[in-house]
């Protein structure tokens, strides 16, 4: 009982840090203490104080405005692909359940040879093709190497419920792909996914900054979490611990956050399963 409690507390307490982190971010313009341009050549790399409570950076900005800012442009990343990647997922997925035997395990086959390749690899190369990163192009390519787990989850449960009475019933009255999926597949499945869905949240903010780490995430003049940890490599020898520690604390407190509750998804849909 003591352990379901503790659980019970740590996905509240999740749950209310990344409304908290999400909510400041959002209200960024309210909040920050400074315009998100403003660059103070008297204040370049200054340590945290009365004036700057999380520093300044090389350019002389305030280090909090950027953090809230940055953490705007991180978030849209994060969410906007997880969207995409479970969009893509569930289609591929469902179409692969319902298709038959030897084209449904001819796309499995597919989505295994693309699981063997590293996913920043190959969200390296898309990038690269891709040319100028754009927060959207950014999201686009991590979501487009980030959607074969779920594609083969809901490939399994689409294959268990494809021969029930109201799905076959369905189909015999004409009803097309999309009906179907929304319909009939979908409310079957939604629960076993959610928690990937919010893993690859935090999945796609961790590459997101991976990619500005490597120099093909976002431009310097669009901030993000990610790429304020890349700004800093600059300035780390300086001794300007604030410019890498506080962007990466709001970052690893976020994706903790997020796979928490994925986590508290799984758990939930595990019992479901285990009192059938």
């Amino acid at each position: 009982m003591n352990i379901i409690r503790k659980k019970r507390r740590d996905w509240i307490l999740a749950a209310a840090l990344l409304l908290l982190i999400g909510a400041a971010c959002l209200m960024a313009p309210l909040l920050a203490p400074y315009p998100a341009d403003l660059m103070d050549s008297s204040a370049v790399t200054r340590p945290p104080d009365g004036s700057h409570i999380f520093g300044t950076d090389a350019m002389g900005r305030d280090l909090f405005t950027m953090v809230l800012y940055g953490g705007r442009v991180s978030l849209y990343i994060g969410i906007f692909s997880g969207c995409l990647s479970t969009v893509i997922g569930v289609v591929y997925g469902s179409i692969s359940g319902l298709a038959p035997e030897r084209i449904s395990d001819l796309m499995m086959r597919c989505t295994e040879l693309l699981m063997s390749v590293p996913a920043i690899l190959l969200a390296l190369f898309l990038q690269a093709i891709w040319g100028q990163p754009s927060a959207t192009s950014v999201a686009v390519v991590i979501a487009v190497t980030g959607w074969m787990n779920i594609s083969k989850m809901v490939r399994s449960e689409v294959r268990q419920i494809r021969q029930s009475d109201y799905v076959l019933a369905a189909k015999t009255m004409g009803a097309d792909f999309f009906y179907l999926l929304i319909r009939h597949l979908g409310p079957n499945f939604v629960s076993t996914i959610m928690f990937m869905v919010i893993s690859n949240v935090g999945h796609a903010m961790l590459t997101e900054a991976t990619l500005s780490f490597l120099g093909l995430g976002l431009p310097l003049s669009q901030v993000s979490w990610g790429s304020l940890m890349t700004m800093s490599q600059n300035v780390l020898l300086s001794g300007a611990w604030w410019l890498i520690l506080i962007p990466g604390i709001f970052l690893v407190v976020t994706v903790v956050c997020m796979t928490e509750l994925g986590e508290a998804f799984r758990r939930k849909n595990s019992g479901k399963h285990s009192n059938l």
